[in-house]
């Protein structure tokens, strides 16, 4: 039997990918407040906060489960660019971002109990966002949605107005890669979401007779 999978986050945004495409799961948040260490890049620190965030929470679950642990930044010239803290940082980030492309890294941990690591993964998408006008940012600022987000904007949700291109995994950009990290979890034997086995039992249709 597959052992349980526990989403070591309490975004709405990844729960919400893994229910799309039919994962069972528990949710059990890590209250872990990571911040990056002297000269860690992005893709470290991303990948140190994932860990050791499904690591917190799975010190405390049985041995049949399974707990993933993930971190998104927004990383423009270098820098990350956290959850604005007021409308003033708010506005800043946006007119930071604007007219420009920018990166989303994702740090996913796959970890077992007794901090067994299984699978350690980082992705990386670009983002392109238009030019903003001032009363864009204004209004966009009014919808309270820039406020819990990383980047200050929310690609799922009123965000995607501004979004012009992504170049690489959409869901990456939301908070969670899900074919990577259905990709990993497949591998390790912990989910089938598809059975190739039912699909070779059917019979082959042939081709349609005239």
């Amino acid at each position: 039997m597959p052992p349980k999978i526990v989403l070591a986050s309490s975004s709405p945004r990844r729960r919400e990918l893994l229910e799309k495409v039919g994962i069972r799961f528990s949710v059990i948040p890590s209250l872990l407040d990571e911040i990056p260490r002297e000269d860690e890049t992005p893709h470290n620190f991303a990948l140190r906060a994932s860990r050791e965030k499904a690591i917190a929470v799975a010190r405390d679950q049985n041995s049949d489960c399974v707990v993933i642990g993930a971190d998104t930044i927004v990383v423009i010239d270098g820098e990350i660019l956290g959850k604005p803290r007021d409308e003033e940082e708010a506005r800043f980030t946006l007119k930071k971002i604007s007219g420009r492309e920018h990166k989303v890294i994702t740090g996913f941990s796959i970890v077992k109990p007794k901090a067994e690591i299984l699978h350690e993964e980082v992705v990386e998408s670009r983002v392109k966002i238009k030019i903003l006008a001032p009363w864009e940012i204004e209004g966009y600022i009014n919808t309270k949605e820039p406020m819990d987000k990383a980047g200050a904007y929310g690609v799922q949700g009123i965000g995607a107005f501004m979004v012009q291109e992504i170049y690489g995994s959409y869901t990456n950009v939301v908070g969670l890669p899900l074919a990577q990290l259905v990709g990993a979890l497949t591998k390790l034997g912990i989910l089938k979401l598809f059975s190739e086995d039912e699909y070779s039992s059917k019979p082959k249709k042939g081709p349609r007779e005239n």
